[in-house]
């Protein structure tokens, strides 16, 4: 014997109203999305190494004067940590599509104006320490190397920390011209650097303790200071 059915022929199948109207949206969320990223591949390919299909130094020269940035400018590096680039003086597809895409930049003029954001998003003080320590990585551009020369080192400091501590590094970088102990610097030092600067009341050191954890570099460095004041 058949079972019967319970549903009736010819009967209409319920229909959400806002189905449509959703599937539109998606579809040209979609499109939008897509076309973006068109225009970020197009801007890369504007600039990169047929050969190599990278950004390499020669392109990103030619990147920061249609930028109208200087390219020793911090914003340059700032970008570089966007993109979590991780060879000095390339870019890749890659890491250029992670950059521009979390900028919502897809045209030199867009990028121009979210400069100043991303300054503001890497002066955050939980982005600026990690800002501060792929920098250091950055310059490590040597298989395993780890540490970086005491020129390259000082360099760095007056463009990553300069404009935030500028008296605390005009000193360090003096002392580290003037030092003859080390002749490259590592990134337990790097860190402490940083670590020195927001912790130490400056000048006077009156709360700079030997006895803590400080690399033997910055005890030195305070001695040597002490010693120019008295």
């Amino acid at each position: 014997m058949r079972r019967s059915s319970t549903r009736k022929t010819g009967s209409a199948v319920p229909v959400n109203p806002s189905s449509g109207s959703s599937d539109t949206y998606r579809s040209a969320s979609s499109k939008a999305v897509s076309k973006e990223v068109e225009r970020i591949d197009n801007l890369f390919y504007a600039y990169a190494d047929a050969s190599s299909g990278l950004i390499d130094p020669e392109g990103i020269e030619s990147f920061c004067s249609d930028l109208e940035v200087d390219y020793t400018d911090v914003r340059i590096l700032m970008l570089a940590w966007k993109m979590k680039a991780e060879k000095q003086g390339y870019f890749t597809l890659e890491e250029w599509r992670r950059g521009l895409k979390a900028l919502h930049a897809d045209t030199i003029s867009k990028l121009k104006k979210s400069l100043s954001e991303l300054e503001k998003e890497v002066a955050r003080p939980t982005n600026f320490s990690d800002f501060y320590s792929y920098s250091f990585r950055y310059c490590l551009t040597e298989d395993k190397q780890k540490c970086i020369d005491i020129e390259s080192a000082c360099e760095l400091l007056d463009l990553v920390l300069g404009f935030q501590f500028g008296p605390q590094v005009d000193k360090l970088v003096e002392y580290l011209k003037h030092q003859r102990d080390y002749k490259v610097i590592n990134m337990d030092q790097w860190t402490s650097f940083l670590r020195f600067c927001n912790e130490i009341n400056f000048p006077s050191l009156d709360n700079y303790d030997a006895e803590l954890a400080w690399p033997l570099i910055l005890d030195n460095f305070v001695e040597w200071i002490r010693d120019k004041q008295s």
